[in-house]
């Protein structure tokens, strides 16, 4: 499973039970809001002041050691 900056916050969260916890550790509160499910995570990032490639690399990081 491969994340990248195109897919929207709402098939993230349902892709792995880590993944909430790791969007809302770098800073996105807003995982329930349904204009945040519509999102892609570059959309959200850019919105949170968040850099986007350094996020989906540490979570691609993640997701591939479990």
């Amino acid at each position: 499973m491969q994340i990248s900056k195109d897919m929207l916050i709402g098939q993230l969260v349902q892709m792995d039970e880590l993944i909430p916890h790791m969007l809302m550790a770098a800073g996105m509160h807003c995982l329930g809001c349904p204009s945040a499910q519509a999102e892609s995570l570059e959309e959200a990032c850019m919105v949170h002041g968040i850099n986007c490639d350094d996020l989906v690399s540490k979570m691609n990081e993640v997701l591939a050691a479990r």
